[in-house]
């Protein structure tokens, strides 16, 4: 009855499940499945059917993209208490991105068919979904914007704020850690960028003080000054 109760709490993290009673978790804890993934595991393919929706219970999961030629592009980097893919319960057809593992990963799996029964009966559910979406909607929105309006240095930086959003710890004095270390190419391949440019422009922001790496290597970024320098 713990692990139950452990499996409900965790769920209840997500606006979607976050107002339904125990006897309305019942169901969903019930067609769920957790499962632990080791590193480099491919969740899903690009282009596969789409089956599941899934929650991160501990862990880190990258989200990227391939084009013709084969290039890796770095949608997201997630972790804990993160969902994915954000729209799968609604789109039809198959996933949009690769999914994999970077470190071991424990993930709740929910089948988009059980859920959807589930959701037929529970309308309210369905109105929580649509909130999740349109914060997703919203946030591709500003990338989209970033791209169209500031220059490709400006759009680095948008990008250090969003991982320290997302990906960081508060440390003193509005300075941010980031709990995911990532390598110049995957920065580069997140804003479509080279890897040149990304280690230009940290060796600039480093030479400002505005960013620096402790000893193990993670990045330590002056969050307000960082963000003063993109919208003063």
């Amino acid at each position: 009855m713990g692990y139950v109760n452990e499996k409900i709490n965790f769920l209840r993290k997500f606006p979607v499940f976050r107002d339904l009673s125990d006897y309305e978790m019942e169901p969903i804890i019930d067609f769920s499945h957790t499962k632990t993934y080791n590193p480099k595991t491919i969740v899903f393919m690009q282009n596969e059917p789409i089956t599941d929706v899934y929650f991160i219970q501990k862990g880190k999961v990258k989200i990227y993209r391939t084009d013709y030629d084969g290039k890796e592009h770095i949608v997201n980097i997630l972790q804990n208490d993160d969902m994915f893919p954000h729209q799968g319960f609604f789109r039809k057809g198959n996933y949009p991105a690769h999914a994999e593992v970077i470190e071991e990963s424990v993930l709740i799996n929910i089948p988009i068919n059980s859920f959807e029964n589930f959701l037929l009966t529970h309308p309210d559910v369905s109105i929580k979904m649509f909130r999740v979406l349109s914060e997703t909607i919203i946030d591709l929105q500003a990338r989209l914007e970033e791209k169209v309006l500031y220059s490709v240095n400006d759009q680095i930086i948008l990008l250090l704020l969003r991982l320290a959003r997302k990906n960081g710890r508060r440390m003193k004095e509005g300075q941010y850690k980031l709990s995911v270390q990532f390598t110049n190419q995957e920065l580069a391949n997140m804003i479509g960028s080279s890897r040149e440019t990304i280690s230009r422009t940290l060796t600039q922001l480093r030479k400002k003080n505005l960013i620096k790496t402790d000893e193990d290597g993670a990045l330590i970024i002056d969050y307000d000054t960082l963000e003063d320098s993109v919208f003063d």
